[in-house]
């Protein structure tokens, strides 16, 4: 297993957009491998490259028992919304009701470069848009209408992680991860 660690609120890789796939190698394979095993050890539905630190568009899911992967994602949602709890590994113990789409279809790549579309709705929608924004620089709690992101920011600055450091990055030499923050 190759578990990292997880980025925390604050971070700037959070709020940075993310830069799209080009090279589809085994680094990015083993990006996948990652994401994965981390998402599943913290455990998590979803987790974003930029959770990891690096600045890259793709993530992971595990919804209902499936587990998944989406490079270079592009979504079509439907006008249906849904409201429901929705949480995030970088901001650990934190959940608020968002609104998001009720269904989705999400185009991209495999972590080979083969396309694929991923069509889903309630949760995998929910997984999806939240790992999407992720890839966008946007947080859920951007999401939230004032009150909710009002007690959002009062719960983070509470919370026993809030201003912990930032993990310690290392920059590998290789041209897939130049894009790592």
């Amino acid at each position: 297993m190759a578990i990292q660690p997880i980025r925390i609120f604050g971070d700037p890789v959070l709020r940075t957009p993310a830069q799209p796939v080009t090279t589809f190698d085994k680094e990015l394979r083993t990006l996948v491998k990652d994401l994965t095993d981390t998402m599943l050890h913290a455990p998590g539905a979803g987790l974003a490259a930029p959770q990891l630190g690096v600045s890259l568009r793709v993530f992971t899911y595990c919804v209902d028992g499936e587990v998944g992967h989406l490079v270079n994602p592009d979504l079509s949602l439907t006008e249906e919304e849904q409201e429901g709890p929705e949480g995030c590994l970088s901001l650990p113990g934190l959940s608020f009701d968002t609104r998001r789409a009720y269904g989705v279809v999400a185009r991209g790549f495999t972590m080979h470069g083969d396309p694929v579309a991923i069509e889903g709705t309630q949760l995998l929608a929910r997984c999806i848009q939240h790992e999407t924004d992720h890839l966008d620089g946007i947080i859920f709690i951007d999401r939230l209408d004032r009150e909710q992101r009002k007690a959002a920011l009062r719960a983070i600055r509470e919370a026993e992680w809030a201003g912990a450091p930032a993990p310690q990055v290392k920059v590998s030499p290789h041209s897939t991860f130049g894009s790592a923050r």
